[in-house]
């Protein structure tokens, strides 16, 4: 998971809940993106953030 880029990183999570795969991967991504202190209401997709 230290490989990729947070951008990487929250396009695939965003992508593994429309493809609705499984729960145990969402939640792998979802616990790096805590990790990095990631703020997904950046990256949401239709967000806004001035």
């Amino acid at each position: 998971m230290k490989l990729i880029s947070d951008d990487i990183l929250v396009d695939s999570y965003f992508k593994a809940i429309d493809l609705k795969l499984e729960e145990e991967f969402i939640a792998l991504l979802l616990e790096e993106i805590k990790r990095r202190q990631i703020n997904l209401e950046y990256y949401k997709p239709g967000s806004q953030v001035s």
